[in-house]
C-alpha cells in the first residue's frame, strides 16, 4: 500500500510540473502582458486542480475545460491545460464507465473546439484544433483501456479465488466421502465376526463344565478372530496402496458369495433359511455389493439381538430391481437394542449410505413376532 501511495504522488508530481512548465517552455505568443499573465495562472490553477481529480474526476475535468476557456478569452493558446485537460480526462475514464467516458469525452472536445474558435485563438481548420481533440479523445481511450485491464485482472483473480476455494471444498468433500466409505468397510469387515466372537465368548464362559462345548466355542473364536484379522490387513493393504482405484486384496463381496456367508453364520450357531427367487446373474456391480451388505447385516443383527437363533432371508431378483429381506424373531416388545435395532446404530446408519448410493430404499420395522429389514434396490436397465 505504502509502495502504491508512493507511486501516486510521483505521477501527481510529474503531472504538475509538465503542466506548469509548459506554460513557460511555449510561453503565449503575441498576447499583451496582461493576457500573459492570466494564462500563467490559469496554466498553474490547472495544474493545483489536477491533484484532486482521483476524488472529483468530473468538477476537475470540468474546472480545466473552464480555465483553457479563461485563456482563450484572453486570445492565447494555452497547451498546459490543454494537457491538463488530457490528464483529468485519463482520470475520469480511468474511474468512470465506458458510457460515462463517451459522454464526457464528446463534450469535453466540443468545448475546447467551440472556447477555440469563438475565443478567436485559432480556425476551425488549424491543425492545432486536431491536435486538441486527438488528445482529449486518446486521454479518454487510454484512460478507458487501464480501467478496462484492471477490471479484466480483478475478475480472472476473483475467478482463481473461487476456482481455488472449489478445489479446497471439493477437497474437503472427498475426504469426508473417503472417511464415511472407511467406516463403512470397517463395519462391515469386523462388526459381524466380533459378534460371533462374542457370542461364543458367552456360550465358552457358561460352558466350562461342558468341554466338548467349550471347545467348539472356543473354535469358533479362534476361525472368527483370524477372519477378522486377515480381513482388516486387506483393508489395510488397500488403504496404503499407492492407486487409489485399485480392487481389493480379496474377492469382492456380492449374491455369488451368498452361500459362504451363510455357512459362516450357520458356524457361529444362526440357523439361516435362504430363498431366491429369480436369477442372481442379473444383479452385478454396486447393486450386487450392497445386497450383499444388506443380508450382511441383517444376518449379524439376528445374531446379536434375536431370539431362536434363526433368520430367514429373502432375495427376489426381477428385469427392474432385486429385493432383498431378513427377518428374525425378536422377544416382544422389541426395543431399539433388539431385533438389530431400528436404525440408530452405526451399522445401519451406513446401510442406508449404502442404500442411498445407488438409489435403493431401506425400510427397518418390526412385526408382530419378529424384525424385518427389507431394501429395494433398482437395477441397470441393460442386464450384464
Amino acid at each position: 500500500m505504502p509502495a502504491t501511495r508512493m507511486l501516486r504522488w510521483a505521477g501527481d508530481a510529474l503531472g504538475v510540473v509538465l503542466v506548469v512548465s509548459s506554460a513557460f517552455l511555449h510561453g503565449p505568443q503575441q498576447a499583451p502582458p496582461s493576457a500573459s499573465e492570466v494564462a500563467v495562472i490559469a496554466v498553474v490553477a490547472a495544474a493545483l486542480l489536477l491533484l484532486l481529480r482521483r476524488r472529483w474526476p468530473i468538477p476537475v475535468l470540468a474546472g480545466c475545460v473552464a480555465l483553457y476557456g479563461l485563456a482563450a478569452v484572453t486570445g492565447t493558446v494555452a497547451p498546459g491545460i490543454i494537457l491538463a485537460v488530457a490528464i483529468a480526462m485519463f482520470g475520469l475514464a480511468n474511474r468512470s464507465t465506458r458510457r460515462v467516458t463517451i459522454v464526457a469525452a464528446a463534450i469535453t472536445a466540443g468545448a475546447v473546439f467551440l472556447l477555440s474558435v469563438l475565443g478567436a485563438v485559432v480556425s476551425a481548420a488549424d491543425p492545432r484544433m486536431v491536435q486538441f481533440t486527438l488528445a482529449v479523445a486518446f486521454a479518454a481511450a487510454a484512460g478507458d483501456a487501464t480501467r478496462s485491464r484492471r477490471e479484466y485482472i480483478v475478475a480472472v483473480t476473483e475467478r482463481a479465488e473461487r476456482a481455488e476455494q472449489t478445489r479446497e471444498a471439493e477437497a474437503r468433500r472427498r475426504v469426508s466421502e473417503e472417511r464415511l466409505r472407511i467406516a463403512r468397510d470397517l463395519h462391515d469387515t469386523v462388526a459381524h465376526q466380533i459378534a460371533v466372537i462374542s457370542l461364543n465368548a458367552g456360550v465358552a464362559s457358561s460352558s466350562l463344565e461342558s468341554p466338548e462345548r467349550a471347545q467348539e466355542a472356543l473354535s469358533t473364536i479362534r476361525s472368527a478372530s483370524r477372519t477378522v484379522l486377515r480381513e482388516i490387513s486387506d483393508l489395510l493393504a488397500l488403504l496404503r496402496a499407492e492407486d487409489p482405484d485399485a480392487e481389493t486384496m480379496t474377492p469382492p463381496s456380492g449374491l455369488g458369495r451368498l452361500d459362504d456367508l451363510v455357512d459362516q453364520f450357520a458356524r457361529s450357531g444362526l440357523a439361516v433359511h435362504l430363498r431366491v427367487e429369480g436369477d442372481p446373474g442379473w444383479v452385478a456391480g454396486a447393486v450386487d455389493l450392497v445386497a450383499y451388505h444388506v443380508i450382511q447385516e441383517g444376518l449379524t443383527n439376528a445374531l446379536k439381538h434375536g431370539t431362536d437363533q434363526r433368520a430367514h432371508v429373502l432375495v427376489e431378483v426381477t428385469e427392474q430391481q432385486v429385493t432383498v429381506v431378513v427377518t428374525n424373531p425378536t422377544r416382544p416388545p422389541a426395543g431399539p437394542a433388539e431385533g438389530g435395532g431400528t436404525g440408530a446404530g452405526h451399522g445401519l446408519t451406513g446401510l442406508r449410505e449404502r442404500v442411498a448410493s445407488v438409489r435403493g430404499v431401506i425400510e427397518t420395522r418390526t412385526t408382530a413376532g419378529g424384525y424385518r429389514l427389507a431394501a429395494t434396490l433398482p437395477l441397470a436397465k441393460e442386464r450384464p
